[in-house]
């Protein structure tokens, strides 16, 4: 999946819900804040399923379990 795709994803999300969403560019990472959770992912074009899934699941206290099937 696409590192744009996956930003997308969650913004959307994160205004389905109503919820604060915020990206900030980092010195080797970029900084994703949805709600009162925050996580960090390197900058890379393209990353696997896996890593997306866990990446994803870091969000499921704001967005909800399996939010992102």
């Amino acid at each position: 999946m696409k590192r744009t795709a996956v930003i997308k994803k969650l913004r959307t999300e994160a205004k389905r819900q109503g919820l604060a969403f915020e990206v900030k560019e980092l010195t080797n990472h970029t900084g994703i804040t949805v709600g009162h959770v925050r996580s960090t992912h390197k900058r890379h074009s393209e990353i696997d399923e896996v890593t997306v899934g866990k990446f994803f699941d870091q969000f499921t206290e704001v967005l909800g379990k399996g939010w992102w099937r």
